[in-house]
């Protein structure tokens, strides 16, 4: 059979572009492989000094450009957790290291305690490894960890941490701010001198970056607290209510609000004076402050008017919070008032409700609450 000059045509065409589409899949497949492998097998045979050589400077030119995009990454942020993971995920990274911890010696800001973090290890494990430094004084590079079991320990987990080494982190100014450390698993080994080198470059740009981060958190922290109370401020609250006000509805979580204020707040004012007025504002919110739970957030929305947002609680759990807080306010005198009266109104969280709706239903209860009598609850689905 004889083919049409534009028959002809589009075979050829159809064949050199099969042809092309072939060439590259062959490039990709090649690509990836060279990819999987390590530079050693992928760029030449083994035999010959000059190419193991030039092998053996691109592994370690490819190692050292790794290792300076991460400690680039470290600097990159002002969020103390993600610093922590990046430093973290560096030191894990390491060949031969099975865990990582970071050791604060100034804690959270809140109980003092030292601030801990890991990777690759469990918390039971996490609360066994040793975190101080080289012993005061000494300026020692590192501290080196080495651990000895029983032969049934050994023998009932081959996983064990056997060793580690430990570098002392500081700031700007050199001043000791905690430990980093890397610990391996399942063998006895100490750190080889390039490793050492790896974790005090490591070390010397992350406690920089670790101290910048807390210090930004804990600035952050001061700018969402009420001066006066010491409690979140308006602004923190609003924010933190609508997120969990999206993470409830999300995850189909419960949530609840307590808003309350002082009866005849106006009055006591006009009575004692404003800076008085403001010693009674910061004594009921340290009261206020000693009931409430952990997980409870407790704020100032302004003037006499506060809040506590209950996460994973109901309407009951909520009117339990507001008799404990009655209890602690009107337990004993503030200043010269025998008895300080708080009215409050009580929401749970309505699948139709955004963060604001939500809000406004608590005050409407505690507006109802204040027309009703001194000392009282209204919930926002009915009167208390």
């Amino acid at each position: 059979m004889l083919l049409s000059d534009d028959s002809a045509t589009w075979i050829a065409v159809g064949l050199a572009f099969g042809a092309v589409v072939v060439a590259l899949a062959f490039a990709v497949v090649a690509f990836v492989a060279l990819r999987r492998k390590p530079v050693a097998q992928a760029l030449a045979p083994a035999e010959g000094t000059e190419t193991r050589d030039l092998v053996r400077a691109l592994e370690g030119a490819l190692e050292e450009a790794r290792l300076a995009r991460e400690l680039a990454e470290i600097s990159a942020s002002l969020d103390l957790d993600s610093v922590l993971t990046r430093v973290l995920d560096s030191v894990n990274g390491l060949e031969g290291v099975d865990a990582a911890m970071v050791v604060l010696s100034q804690g959270d800001g809140e109980n003092g305690e030292p601030l801990v973090a890991t990777v690759g290890m469990s918390a039971e494990e996490a609360v066994r490894q040793p975190v101080a430094g080289p012993p005061k004084g000494q300026d020692a590079r590192a501290v080196g960890i080495a651990y000895s079991y029983t032969r049934e320990e050994a023998g009932e987990n081959e996983e064990l941490i056997r060793g580690g080494v430990s570098v002392p982190l500081r700031d700007e100014q050199g001043e000791s701010i905690g430990t980093l450390a890397a610990f391996w698993r399942g063998r006895d080994r100490s750190a080889t001198d390039k490793e050492l080198v790896h974790f005090e470059e490591l070390a010397s740009r992350a406690g920089p970056a670790i101290e910048n981060a807390r210090r930004f958190r804990e600035a952050r922290k001061l700018a969402d607290l009420d001066a006066l109370t010491n409690l979140h401020n308006r602004r923190y609250f609003h924010e933190t209510l609508a997120r969990e006000c999206t993470r409830a509805h999300r995850y189909d979580r419960r949530l609840s609000l307590v808003v309350f204020d002082i009866d005849d707040f106006k009055a006591i004012n006009d009575r004692i004076g404003h800076l008085a007025g403001d010693s009674v504002l910061a004594a009921v919110a340290e009261r206020v402050q000693s009931v409430v739970r952990g997980a409870d957030i407790a704020c100032r929305v302004g003037g006499d008017e506060f809040a506590v947002i209950l996460p994973e609680s109901t309407l009951g759990d909520a009117e339990q919070l507001y008799g404990r807080v009655r209890l602690a306010v009107a337990s004993r005198p503030l200043g010269p008032f025998e008895r300080i009266h708080l009215s409050a109104g009580l929401a749970e969280l309505r699948p139709e409700d955004d963060a604001k709706i939500f809000f406004e239903r608590a005050d409407e209860a505690l507006y109802r609450a204040k027309e009703t009598g001194k000392g009282r609850f209204s919930a926002a689905n009915g009167v208390g």
